[in-house]
């Protein structure tokens, strides 16, 4: 299938494409959706971060508070672009996992203030790496993309199932009424998507989700307590914690940047083939740039570094609702959650199951995009090869993170990421396998 005919079939999927403007009445809830799918990884870090290096209550709201404030304005940066900086895509931009545990090490020793210095400092990694884009993309042909793309979805069902289940290490793990709330929302998500008309089936996603927290609350899952005891209005005063420069604490930030990039990367490109629009050198180093850019801004407002969230490139496959003015309203009322934390508490309260019910479809949509952009080319022995190879490695350090538990911890900080590993696998073999004619189908 060519080029043109795989976007041709993703385009009549869509139904606010990049450039479309819907009115605020239709964007505002469309954006909120956007929210509700990456509030959970945005405030994950901080609470993460926070709550091993013992601190206090708080600064712990505060430092969650930052993360939604500075998440806003790099999404909306991302979004609407501002000269160079920003791929102009609908991307929500959100705190990154991959830096807890850089930032663990460094708090342990340096204290908050170490952690955001670095995060301020190594953030030149990505605003460099973004300059060398057309070497970089000549290493992601659509075997290698697609094998990214879908390695994102398929590491993140892992997620999407904990959540379903109740939440990693909570008491009832897998009780019937979590599953129960889970499946109902997964049922009404998948009813409204695919019979619901125009804005009904564009928000399938927000109302299945609404219904969750309806059928939470007659179950008596719902604890209104963090939303009447948030405060009303709280600034990220820039660099509250102080500026501790250590080289030290730099090096690992490097590594992590470095791997960030590389996941960027993969997720821009999977953003572009669920918007029916193949990204240029020139837009694809804009959103790393933003990256870079982004994270020097997250680390001045007290928040680990921001990059681009796969679960929202879930909501663009699954609603066909690719309007990066959208994405620009998220942004926005992201910066309000973090300004006024009552609003952040209202969401922060949603149960874990009602969350998992609908990730579990939108990561699933992620890995068939993966899969979509592998059908741009032959799957003879060698791709398959590539796509097994990739696919193992990547859910294998995923599912079984202690298999690389004796490497140095550079090399631990580096192939901790599914997505990376798997990249890096599928990157070498395209390089080094012969394009033979032995190997065709």
């Amino acid at each position: 299938m060519s080029v043109e005919n795989v976007s041709r079939e993703v385009n009549q999927e869509i139904r606010f494409h990049i450039e479309d403007r819907p009115s605020l009445a239709v964007a505002i809830p469309l954006a909120i959706q956007h929210i509700l799918a990456a509030f959970a990884g945005v405030v994950a870090v901080p609470l993460v971060v926070g709550g091993v290096l013992g601190v206090p209550v708080e600064d712990l709201a505060f430092i969650v508070s930052c993360a939604l404030f500075a998440s806003g304005i790099v999404t909306f940066i991302q979004s609407r672009g501002v000269g160079p900086v920003g791929a102009r895509m609908p991307a929500v931009m959100g705190t990154n996992f991959g830096f807890v545990g850089p930032s663990i090490a460094v708090g342990s020793k340096l204290g908050l203030g170490g952690i955001y210095t670095a995060t301020i400092i190594a953030s030149l990694t990505e605003i460099i790496l973004s300059r060398f884009i057309p070497q970089l993309r000549k290493l992601f042909p659509p075997i290698v993309t697609g094998s990214v793309v879908s390695l994102i979805g398929l590491t993140l069902i892992a997620v999407s199932i904990d959540w379903a289940a109740g939440g990693y290490g909570a008491p009832d793990y897998g009780s019937l009424p979590n599953l129960a709330l889970a499946f109902s929302v997964m049922i009404v998500v998948i009813l409204l998507n695919q019979f619901g008309k125009g804005m009904v089936s564009a928000s399938a996603i927000l109302l299945g989700i609404v219904f969750g927290y309806i059928v939470a609350f007659f179950m008596g899952r719902l604890d209104f307590t963090p939303v009447a005891q948030a405060s009303w209005f709280s600034f990220p005063s820039p660099l509250k914690y102080g500026f501790h420069f250590s080289l030290a604490a730099i090096l690992p930030f490097i590594v992590a940047y470095i791997v960030s990039a590389i996941e960027s990367i993969g997720d821009l490109l999977a953003l572009g083939q669920a918007s029916g629009k193949e990204l240029n050198d020139d837009e694809l180093a804009a959103g790393i740039l933003c990256d870079g850019v982004g994270a020097g801004i997250a680390g001045f407002f007290n928040s680990g570094a921001t990059t681009t969230f796969s679960q929202n490139i879930g909501v663009v496959s699954l609603t066909g609702v690719a309007s990066r003015f959208v994405v620009m309203i998220a942004g926005i009322i992201l910066i309000l959650m973090g300004l006024f934390p009552k609003l952040g508490a209202l969401v922060a309260i949603m149960p874990n199951p009602v969350l998992g019910g609908a990730g579990i479809i939108m990561f699933g949509m992620i890995a068939g995009a993966g899969l979509n952009i592998m059908r741009k080319e032959d799957l003879n022995r060698r791709n398959l090869l590539i796509i097994a190879v990739s696919f193992g490695l990547g859910l294998g350090v995923t599912f079984r993170p202690d298999f690389i538990s004796h490497l140095p911890e550079a090399l631990q900080i580096l192939f901790s990421s599914g997505i990376v590993t798997g990249a890096i696998a599928a990157v070498l073999l395209n390089l080094l396998l012969p394009r033979d004619k032995e190997y065709s189908s």
